[in-house]
Formats: structure tokens, sequence, C-alpha cells
């Protein structure tokens, strides 16, 4: 999922600027080359995946999966229906969607786990608390649990406990304490009951440079999607479904991502770490994409 939006693609009535993060960086990694066939297992609007198919042409393709059906939907209206096969799901399920598509071992496989501009600029998506919007959070709107809904159910010690593991936020009790008592009196609804109670809850004189409420939106993001499930339950195994000389490139956006993946793949035999320190964006980029900021992007390649 790319922090940004392909050129004329709307959502709804807005049309969003798409900028894929650390394009440059990730395509020189993933070698290149013509006809080739890659896998983005977060395919979002096809930001990557479009620039890939441009340097495999003419016939190099593309297995794009991702878990929002409206992202899907997007990039089917971007990128070449010849050349790309798309499939609804989530990236640890690669190898099951390669066995039923009798798919070739692909040669590389870029992964880019941060949340689209078309996820955080929809208001009615709730991942922003920047806008108004019910508390959803969920980029697979067919699943059933919300934001709102663990916020309403979560025991206190469970809502510190995610706070603290999953946004490493130094005041979780404190906020998990201030969600339970006013839920008793009127449950949180939007987003901006959200922030503005976390708000509260943080001492001014202990805020940093970012907004008290970005790290609590990070971890109900990374709890209703079951983010790090999914990265863990991918490495579990080494991605062995590449060609030998293939490459998998990761771009995380936190460092809970960022250290699994980092250790995963110091664990796996048969693959070389292209990245002995993570790739981060030129500051040029983050000029232009604030969003890519956080990006780390590590890379390996099978050997064996």
């Amino acid at each position: 999922m790319e922090n940004g939006i392909e050129p004329g693609t709307k959502a709804g009535n807005r049309e969003f600027t798409h900028q894929p993060v650390m394009l440059s960086e990730v395509l020189a990694l993933l070698q290149l080359g013509p006809d080739k066939n890659y896998v983005d297992g977060t395919l979002g609007l096809g930001g990557h995946a479009k620039a890939i198919l441009e340097r495999t042409a003419p016939n190099g393709k593309i297995l794009g999966i991702d878990r929002d059906h409206e992202a899907l939907e997007a990039a089917k209206k971007i990128l070449p229906r010849e050349r790309c096969t798309f499939k609804h799901g989530t990236y640890d399920q690669v190898r099951d969607f390669l066995t039923e598509l009798n798919w070739p071992a692909p040669d590389g496989m870029i992964l880019d786990l941060g949340v689209s501009s078309l996820q955080l600029d929809k208001a009615e998506r709730g991942f922003s608390f920047l806008k108004s919007s019910a508390l959803d959070m969920r980029m697979d709107l067919e699943e059933e649990v919300t934001a709102r809904e663990l916020l309403d159910d979560l025991p206190e010690k469970d809502l510190a406990a995610m706070f603290r593991d999953l946004g490493e936020e130094r005041f979780s009790k404190r906020i998990a304490r201030q969600i339970v008592r006013s839920r008793q009196k009127s449950p949180l609804r939007t987003t901006d009951d959200l922030r503005n109670l976390v708000s509260r809850a943080v001492p001014f004189s202990k805020r940093g440079r970012i907004h008290p409420a970005t790290r609590v939106f990070q971890a109900l993001r990374i709890a209703v999607n079951q983010e790090l499930k999914y990265l863990r339950s991918f490495l579990e195994n080494p991605p062995d479904f590449l060609k030998v000389g293939g490459v998998l490139a990761v771009l995380s956006y936190h460092s809970l991502e960022d250290r699994i993946v980092k250790n995963q793949f110091r664990s796996f035999d048969g693959f070389k770490i292209l990245t002995p320190k993570p790739l981060t964006p030129q500051p040029e980029e983050i000029r232009k994409n604030s969003r890519s900021r956080s990006a780390k992007l590590r890379a390996i390649q099978r050997i064996d």
C-alpha cells in the first residue's frame, strides 16, 4: 500500500496525487529486466506495480494482492489487465495464490506496509485524527471488528497493553483509564472524540513533536487490521517461492515492523541480505511527500 495515489485516480468525488514511496530505490533492488514477473503483495493503487510493468515490458507480469477492495478496483483502472492478475486477500497468502493460479516462480516481490492515502484521506475510513469520522480503521471493509468496537469492549488493562505494545505510548495506562471512564458515560464514537480524549489525558508538558494522539491511532489501526500477525505469518518461512536470484523488498514505517523484518531476514538460510542497514528516503522525497519520512526499506535475495 503506497502512501499516495496515482494522478487521476478518484475516490468518491475527490482526486488524489500518488507518490509511491522510495520508488527508485525499490526498482533498483528488484533488479528489473524485460519479461520478468513480480508480486506486489500490497498493491494499493498500483504505483510501484505500474513502474515495474513499464520496466519489464513487453511481457513482464504482476500479481497484485490487496485486502482493500476499493484500492483493487482503483488499481484495475490504472494497470493493464493483460499483464496483471488481481487477488483480494493478504500478502501472507501469496504461496496459495501462486499455486492456485499456476503462476511461475516470481523474480521478485514488493511489500509496502504503509497505509495508503486513499485510506488516510477518506474521512469515512477513520484512519486519521485530522478528519472527523466514525472510528472504523478497517483496511478490509469485510472484516467485522472496527476501532470503535475495540474501544468499547476491551478491558482497561488490554487497552493499555495495546497502546503500549503497538503504539509505544508511554502514557498508555492513563489513556486507557480515561477511555474506560468516558465510555461509562458516553462511548467514543468519532475520531474527534478519541483525539480530544487523548489530548486531555497526555500532560501538556510531556508532549513531543508529534500530536499526542498519533501513537494511539497507530496502535488501534495495527490491532484492528492485525498487521503484525500477517507480517509474522508471511515471514515464518523463507520466501523460497521466489526464483533463485529473486528479491524480496519490504517498506516498513515503524520500529515494530522493521524489527520483525530485520530479525527474520537475518534468520533465513539461502538468502543474501542486500541492505545491511535499511535504506531511508532522501531529503528531497521527504520534502515532496512527508508521509515517506519514517520509511525503511530492506531487501534480501534468494541465492540457493
